[in-house]
């Protein structure tokens, strides 16, 4: 698979994740205690990143973690769940859920169509498809200071090198570091 980009699209694909000092981003059987409590009146500029977009992305497994949350975090957005199996949603959600399958410029080339601007791509496989598509145009990742020793991780085998520029960096309570990046154009 190539890893040539393609920001020609009129849709942006972000992604805004926590991860281990390992690299992983939820414990084998996808668990997240491990992640901290933010402290009251901090989120990490998660709340100004989710109101720039209109659509999130992310795999079924992901989406099945999602629902085991106290509170469902997407109710301004719309959800497009990656799946190639039936996908039963509660009630709740049905007018506010899509399932899709396909190749990463397929599916956001349908997104476009349906009014798509700014995508937040989760999940680790999700993100790993649409970064060797080309497709991810910023990266912003917390890192945690624990080592979880293994894991889901965020990144593996992307087929090749992709080239950032990094926009910020900055240091939260706890220890939290969270750096901000643009993927570079190959050229």
């Amino acid at each position: 698979m190539s890893l040539e980009t393609n920001f020609h699209t009129p849709v942006r694909c972000s992604v805004f994740i926590a991860l281990s000092l390992d690299g992983f981003i939820a414990r084998p059987d996808g668990g997240l205690d491990w992640l901290p409590q933010p402290e009251p009146g901090e989120d990490y500029g998660y709340s100004r990143f989710i109101e720039t977009v209109d659509t999130v992305l992310m795999g079924r497994n992901t989406f099945e973690q999602v629902l085991t949350f106290p509170e469902y975090p997407y109710a301004d957005q719309h959800v497009v769940v990656l799946t190639t199996r039936l996908l039963a949603l509660p009630a709740r959600l049905t007018d506010k859920v899509q399932c899709m399958q396909g190749d990463p410029a397929q599916i956001l080339a349908r997104l476009a169509e349906q009014g798509a601007r700014h995508v937040y791509v989760d999940g680790g496989e999700t993100i790993r498809r649409f970064l060797r598509a080309g497709l991810i145009q910023e990266m912003i990742l917390t890192r945690v200071p624990v080592l979880l020793g293994r894991g889901i991780p965020l990144f593996g085998d992307l087929d090749g090198e992709i080239p950032l520029e990094h926009v910020e960096t900055v240091v939260y309570s706890h220890g939290l570091v969270q750096s901000h990046y643009r993927v570079l154009l190959k050229g």
